[in-house]
């Protein structure tokens, strides 16, 4: 075997082993490289790395309260026609959950806004206190909801035969008092002034203000359907 021959060789399994080791060095690399670098705003795809999707949002419910239905509140004040006029608010409480179709759409304890129809205190010698009330709306987890009802109306006492027994005993007491006075004709003259102060006294006691105190229970039915969102 000549010289030539022989480094070739030798040469010829050093070059292999070179060649192989830098070919794995830049396997080693690349693969590094790979592995260290993520682009901003991506996550690396490793079974790891996996998002959990976000839950759902509940759908909401909504639900109509069909016309008719009775809504019974109580009152949070009194209420009294000497101090209130058509167009004041007034507010209540719900007392009894309504339920539609087995969910409830407004529970108890919801507070409620009304509004005063109309005021009315009583004559002096004639008419009938009168107070009518309306719901204006409902709460219901933070959200009002305008309601239509029918009014709830309270009447005063009539004092109209009190106050004819009033008059009629003013006349008489002056009869008497001017038959003591002077006979007949100072009789005749004692009616019409005692009359008249008997009017007087029934036009100064028959006024009578009506009141409907604070905690009453008042049951008011519902003129048109309402959609409320739970």
């Amino acid at each position: 075997m000549n010289t030539k021959t022989k480094a070739f060789w030798i040469a010829f399994p050093l070059t292999v082993t070179a060649v192989s080791i830098l070919a794995v060095s830049r396997l080693h690399r690349a693969a590094s490289s790979s592995t260290a670098y993520n682009p901003p705003g991506k996550v690396a795809d490793t079974p790891s790395a996996e998002l959990t999707p976000p839950a759902a949002a509940p759908t909401p419910m909504e639900i109509t309260i069909p016309a008719e239905t009775e809504i019974e509140v109580r009152l949070n004040q009194s209420i009294a026609t000497s101090r209130v006029v058509a167009g004041d608010p007034f507010y209540a409480t719900v007392v009894n959950a309504v339920v539609v179709d087995g969910q409830t759409a407004i529970p108890a304890g919801a507070p409620v806004k009304g509004v005063v129809v109309s005021a009315r205190e009583g004559g002096r010698l004639h008419g009938v206190a009168e107070l009518r009330l309306a719901l204006a709306s409902v709460e219901i987890n933070g959200s009002d909801y305008d309601l239509r009802s029918n009014s709830f109306t309270r009447f005063g006492h009539n004092h109209k035969k009190r106050n004819w027994e009033f008059i009629g005993g003013g006349a008489g007491g002056g009869a008497l008092i001017g038959a003591l006075a002077g006979g007949g004709k100072g009789a005749l003259i004692g009616v019409p002034i005692a009359a008249g102060a008997g009017v007087a006294g029934a036009a100064a006691t028959a006024k009578r203000d009506l009141v409907i105190p604070a905690e009453t229970a008042m049951t008011f039915r519902l003129h048109e359907s309402v959609e409320v969102h739970l």
